[in-house]
């Protein structure tokens, strides 16, 4: 039962947030006259030295008797100044509101670094998609070519999943930065403690409000959860539209080797590796959040042992995003493009809305347009030909209101370059994008209607 109840083995990760906190609940004990001056200084002296020997890996965890970082952290801190006043630190304090805070503040604390790794993911698409704006590739709709785009607008349409993310990941942040200690076991502290005292010194903006929701409130765990979750499925996304782009059958990107592998078969292999592994823990991200959604279904009010079950979850979660990120950020570093083979693969038949646009001018209604145009397609495939193929009589005995200029839609640089309405995969609109993924990460803010 010893093995199956301890958590240590998952929250010794805390041991610094534990410390802080156990610091400024010694400090808050001190202003209300439990501890003198000289045994706060002692507590605060102690624990410098406990946490000096997690971070050089030279604590001495006792099976048996450390069940968790609380109990390790205090049971050494008694063993370096004494338990007569290592003793005194838990008054008034539980380890339902002791274990409530350090989970906030450690997952606080890594959603910061994943914040940055974020940040850098979207400098790396800005990046691309500012250098490589002059490069069009098909866009493509159910798998199938669609329309002709700019490398750089398929780029960015990752650029705003991650935008997206990056201003809820802010939200996460401030909703789970509120103070629960000095909510005691559930009903709180009978001691006065100065709770927004404790909340300030710790980093926290504000407090949670009830002592009993403070203890068994973990839906800040499910929140950055369901972060991970959605922002996984955004990478599984870009994942598989490079596994796509970068097979034989397209080539249009080349994976670094740092990224890829050869097959232990066929030596002409080389296999997408990290997109293949990216997409396969996005699965993982939603089994994890999956499970402990299921734990915390029904609960009783206040602490509950159930919970411990999220401890392991975050941890696993918050390496995983923090590895992902990082990993999908090298890639898009570090592959190549091919222009051509990008070239290669634009074909005719992706201008067919073209045509049907150039009637729409000479009014037509696009209804109509719609279906003349796909006559036209089925005429240059019983031809065998292009539809720049076509002559301008043959395109004229589909319909007599084409005219001499009906050939000028046959450009895919052209066709881009109309899509000029804002958010559209005309070169400016694209570089307009660009300014607003750099005004998000500049101000936090994402402009509503223009950017200058």
């Amino acid at each position: 039962m010893e093995a199956y109840n301890e958590s240590l083995s998952h929250d010794k990760a805390f041991y610094a947030q534990d410390i802080a906190g156990s610091i400024a609940w010694a400090r808050a004990n001190k202003n209300v006259g439990i501890l003198t001056e000289e045994e706060f200084n002692k507590i605060e002296t102690g624990f410098e030295k406990v946490k000096k020997e997690w971070e050089t890996d030279t604590f001495n965890i006792k099976p048996g008797v450390d069940e968790d970082i609380h109990t390790a952290n205090e049971r050494r801190l008694g063993e370096v100044i004494g338990t007569d006043i290592a003793g005194k630190l838990h008054t008034g304090r539980s380890r339902n509101d002791q274990v409530a805070t350090d989970l906030r503040l450690w997952v606080r604390d890594k959603l910061q670094e994943i914040r940055a790794h974020v940040e850098n993911l979207l400098r790396a698409i800005i990046s691309r998609a500012d250098d490589e704006i002059d490069i069009i590739l098909p866009g493509y709709t159910h798998l199938q070519r669609a329309q002709p785009v700019r490398w750089s607008h398929w780029l960015l349409s990752y650029g705003f999943f991650f935008a997206a993310d990056y201003k809820r990941l802010n939200t996460v942040i401030d909703d789970l930065n509120m103070c629960p200690l000095g909510s005691g076991a559930l009903s709180g502290n009978v001691f006065g403690v100065d709770r927004e005292a404790i909340g300030r010194e710790l980093g926290f903006n504000g407090l949670c409000w009830n002592s009993m929701n403070a203890v068994s409130d973990r839906d800040f765990l499910l929140e950055t959860m369901s972060w991970g979750s959605r922002i996984m499925g955004h990478v599984s996304r870009i994942a598989t539209d490079l596994c796509i782009y970068s097979s034989q059958e397209s080539s249009f990107v080349k994976l670094s080797d740092a990224y890829s592998t050869g097959s232990s078969l066929m030596p002409q292999k080389k296999n997408p590796d990290a997109l293949e592994l990216l997409r396969g823990k996005s699965g993982q991200m939603h089994g994890l959040l999956f499970g402990f959604t299921s734990s915390m279904n029904s609960l009783p009010s206040c602490y509950n042992k159930d919970m411990q079950e999220g401890t392991a979850s975050i941890i696993a979660i918050t390496r995983l995003l923090s590895d992902s990120i990082q990993i999908l950020t090298g890639v898009l570093s570090t592959l190549t493009i091919s222009p051509a083979n990008m070239s290669k693969a634009l074909e005719p038949s992706m201008l067919a809305t073209e045509l049907a646009d150039y009637l729409v001018k000479r009014g037509v209604p696009f209804r109509e347009t719609h279906h003349i145009s796909g006559r036209v397609v089925a005429l240059a495939e019983k031809e065998g030909k292009g539809m720049d193929e076509l002559d301008v009589e043959a395109l004229r005995g589909v319909d007599k209101r084409f005219g001499d200029d009906v050939m000028e839609c046959f450009d895919h640089e052209a066709a881009v370059e109309k899509r000029t309405a804002k958010g559209g995969t005309a070169r400016e609109s694209v570089r307009e994008q660009i300014r607003v993924l750099k005004a998000l990460l500049k101000t936090g803010q994402m402009p509503a209607w223009r950017v200058a």
